[in-house]
């Protein structure tokens, strides 16, 4: 059971201040969520879903061709307005 002092140590733990109406309500609502959340749990899912075993899904892949580092570096620097070096140079935003 969701009792009244678990709403009060949770509002006292997020810095919530609560009225003695919303507590009542409170510990009535997380109770019937915890309830719910129980028969979700009961429900046996282990074959649920065998029936989709086949659907292509994204799997991870190894990067076998990857290209050569620095490649485009200038091609795209020479594209930014202004550059120091190989650095993109920005207005400064923040800071002194």
């Amino acid at each position: 059971m969701f009792s009244k002092e678990d709403v009060e140590k949770i509002a006292i733990l997020a810095r919530v201040g609560v009225s003695e109406e919303e507590i009542k309500r409170l510990s009535t609502d997380v109770q019937k969520i915890l309830e719910y959340v129980g028969q979700i749990q009961e429900v046996n899912t282990d074959s649920r879903y065998e029936k989709y075993v086949g659907i292509p899904h994204n799997v991870l892949r190894t990067d076998t061709d990857p290209h050569v580092t620095g490649e485009y570096t200038e091609e795209l620097l020479d594209r930014v307005p202004t550059r120091e070096g190989n650095w993109v140079k920005v207005k400064k935003i923040l800071g002194n």
